[in-house]
């Protein structure tokens, strides 16, 4: 009853109640919007365009489907057609100064991937899955899954998600999708045995280790250190034999030990030191990457996100230094003193700046959320 009390006043022009009606949805529309494009930035258009278009079409609004499953019919329709116009983000040339990689294992497809903050993950917790979700929720979200996703077929694409990972009925995705649970069914056989082929060899490997626990803690620390002190042989030691490096929008991608060992060693070989501060992206331990200059100041250069599995690194990305702002981490760490800081003293300042980024990430998430309903309100107002 509640729910008909703020759609009649909705349709009437009532901002507020249009409000009421969509806000709790926003976070998984914001997530489901994120898996279907694999890019933060698209994903907020997306979700606005998503608002935008239930605003205008709300008097269309049968009531024979649930709010969030008609929101979600929006945002899916809305990413299909980013997906079959879009110019996807296009790759960037290595842009590290005095450094010579090693030439590639390939050159990636995905180069227009994006993380998303742990910060905004956190709400979806206790948002139901349908009975017919394949898929863990940490899963579902990881670096791994979404640049799988990204090369399915538009339609292969947003059925595997809607069915298997938001569990929703092939019923309810046909109509969605304005299909048939015949050609539902179809199209999902057909992207499950894509994904399937897909897969890399470390996804049939031992699961990564619980967020906070003993296991991942003591493996972020031995990554820190190594990383930290450029060294090498502990680095190394970390890491899987098939171990996967990539670096959009930097198409270059590097698999083995033996390769990815060259690589780090192009940058430790230059004489770059960095500093990291921990966060969180996409389920996974992730550090804003901080260069040291002799000045004192440490210049963002990057975030790197790991993926684990058991006590190893399986998997390394590292997105370049626009994402920083995103994780509530600053573009530069000021110097601490009038020398380099010893490992106790950088250790002391990454764990405030990561406090300090932990308590803003969320707020100015929240004030983006608010922002998107900013073009409905005027709408709104003419209508009173």
């Amino acid at each position: 009853m509640v729910t008909g009390d703020l759609i009649r006043r909705a349709r009437t022009g009532d901002g507020e109640a249009f409000r009421a009606l969509t806000e709790p949805h926003l976070r998984e529309l914001q997530v489901h919007c994120y898996r279907m494009l694999g890019s933060f930035q698209d994903a907020e258009d997306a979700l606005q365009d998503t608002l935008l278009a239930a605003w205008q079409g709300l008097g269309e609004f049968g009531g024979r489907a649930s709010i969030r499953t008609w929101l979600y019919r929006i945002a899916t329709n809305r990413c299909l057609n980013a997906l079959r116009s879009a110019s996807r983000r296009p790759a960037k040339e290595w842009d590290v100064p005095t450094v010579e990689p090693p030439e590639p294992t390939r050159l990636g497809e995905v180069v227009w991937l994006e993380p998303i903050p742990d910060a905004l993950l956190e709400e979806m917790i206790n948002v139901p899955l349908g009975p017919e979700a394949r898929y863990e929720r940490t899963e579902s979200i990881s670096l791994a899954f979404v640049t799988a996703l990204q090369v399915l077929p538009p339609r292969q694409l947003a059925v595997l998600i809607l069915r298997d990972v938001l569990g929703f009925h092939a019923n309810e995705v046909a109509d969605m999708l304005d299909s048939t649970v015949e050609s539902v069914n179809s199209a999902l056989k057909r992207a499950r045995a894509s994904l399937q082929r897909g897969r890399p060899p470390s996804a049939e490997s031992e699961p990564a280790p619980a967020h906070g626990s003993p296991s991942e803690d003591a493996i972020v620390a031995k990554f820190v250190s190594a990383w930290e002190s450029a060294d090498l042989d502990a680095l190394v030691a970390l890491l899987t034999d098939d171990v996967f490096v990539s670096m959009p929008p930097m198409p270059f991608e590097y698999e083995g030990r033996d390769v990815v060992a060259r690589f780090c060693a192009s940058l430790f070989g230059a004489g770059r030191r960095f500093d990291l501060v921990p966060t969180r992206a996409n389920g996974q331990p992730a550090f804003g990457a901080y260069l040291r200059a002799s000045s004192g100041i440490r210049h963002g250069t990057g975030l790197y996100v790991l993926t684990l599995t058991g006590d190893v690194i399986c998997a390394m990305t590292r997105f370049d230094n626009s994402v920083l702002p995103w994780f509530g981490l600053p573009r530069s760490l000021p110097s601490d003193s009038h020398h380099t800081p010893n490992r106790t003293s950088r250790g002391r300042a990454r764990d405030g700046t990561a406090a300090r980024a932990r308590r803003s990430v969320s707020q100015k998430h929240a004030i983006q959320m608010a922002s998107i309903y900013k073009p409905i309100e005027p709408a709104a107002q003419r209508q009173h």
